[in-house]
């Protein structure tokens, strides 16, 4: 009995010394693992046609690595860079005697026809222009100077992509082995963490997209060139976290401005903030990533939570932690009721 305690004791060690060692990467691995809960269909897909499931799973693995990646860099080298150069050029010609002061003297007039208050617009859109232009210019030296981190962080999650694919039923048998649950529970709350992170990736990607075809239709709207490109900007921004959506259609609005139409930059302006940034993310966002059995409370704490607590990738992250959890307590008062109406205990 004593030796079986020690053992115990030492397994728990054991776990514990995973789990210190992969704190570093447990995001990039756990994204990796979502990743190929979402593209298990398309694996399976190039696994029966193959016939060969190592090569479906390097193929699924490799393809997406690249578009992620290619998108990522794409959007850093080409929006976020532009984003800034606006927003300076913006912040220049809206101070005194610069080429924007004056329209922006007009649109003050006419809102103040309309009775909304303009008390120093000047200085407040040059403030948040230079706001913009110092937030992309810290997320892309950030980025430039975490290249090496993110390259390793998306290897890690490549290979638990990889593996995760290949080996899920294995990976599942050896938890059950080593979990102090009982078998059944454990199967249960694995496939919850699977069913859960396929909605909660597919959920992301898809409010993405609407954030950026909601954009493009404002974009089309207040005459913008180009709404199908900077909506797929949109789109992309939409993973960014704080600023977001808002490093495309701000500069968008003040750019309308700019070119002396004021009542266009006021309904782009307006379209982004009401349909954009407020029925994308608190209608759209917690129904498409959200859970039937979890409270739309919860779903908000584990968007905001998760990205307070992971950054980036919490917006992934925290709504599935959070759905774990309650299928967790779910468990617990499943079993605490069985044992209270009579049933047998779950464990000895």
């Amino acid at each position: 009995m004593t030796a079986r305690r020690a053992l115990g004791w030492l397994a728990v060690a054991a776990a514990a010394s995973i789990v210190w060692l992969t704190r570093p990467f447990v995001s990039a691995l756990l994204l990796g693992a979502l990743m190929a809960f979402t593209l298990e269909p398309v694996y399976a897909a190039l696994a029966r046609y193959t016939r060969t499931p190592f090569l479906a799973s390097l193929t699924t693995v490799l393809v997406s690595g690249a578009v992620v990646g290619g998108a990522l860099a794409g959007f850093v080298s080409v929006f976020v860079m532009r984003a800034v150069g606006v927003a300076s050029s913006v912040r220049e010609g809206l101070r005194p005697g610069g080429v924007l002061s004056g329209r922006v003297d007009a649109v003050s007039g006419w809102l103040a026809h309309l009775g909304i208050s303009t008390s120093s617009l000047s200085e407040r859109l040059e403030a948040g222009a230079g706001e913009i232009a110092s937030q992309s210019a810290r997320l892309a030296t950030a980025l430039a100077s975490g290249t090496f981190a993110a390259l390793l962080g998306l290897f890690f999650a490549v290979l638990a992509m990889h593996l995760v694919l290949l080996h899920w039923s294995r990976i599942v048998t050896a938890m059950v082995r080593v979990s102090p649950l009982q078998p059944e529970h454990t199967r249960a709350l694995l496939n919850e963490f699977r069913r859960v992170g396929r909605q909660t990736v597919a959920g992301t990607v898809a409010t993405g997209l609407a954030q950026g075809l909601l954009a493009a239709i404002g974009y089309w709207i207040g005459g913008v060139p180009l709404p199908i490109y900077f909506g797929i900007a949109t789109a992309l921004a939409s993973l960014i976290p704080a600023v977001g959506t808002l490093l495309i259609w701000i500069p968008a609005g003040v750019y309308l401005i700019a070119i002396d139409h004021p009542a266009r930059a006021v309904i782009e302006l307006s379209w982004g903030a009401l349909m954009v940034v407020g029925f994308s993310d608190y209608v759209i966002r917690p129904r498409m990533v959200g859970d039937a059995a979890m409270p739309t409370l919860l779903v908000f704490i584990a968007l905001f939570g998760g990205l307070e607590a992971f950054g980036l990738s919490g917006l992934i992250l925290g709504p599935v932690l959070m759905a774990v959890a309650v299928a967790v307590l779910r468990l617990y008062a499943h079993d605490n009721q069985r044992d209270r109406a009579g049933g047998s205990p779950s464990a000895e």
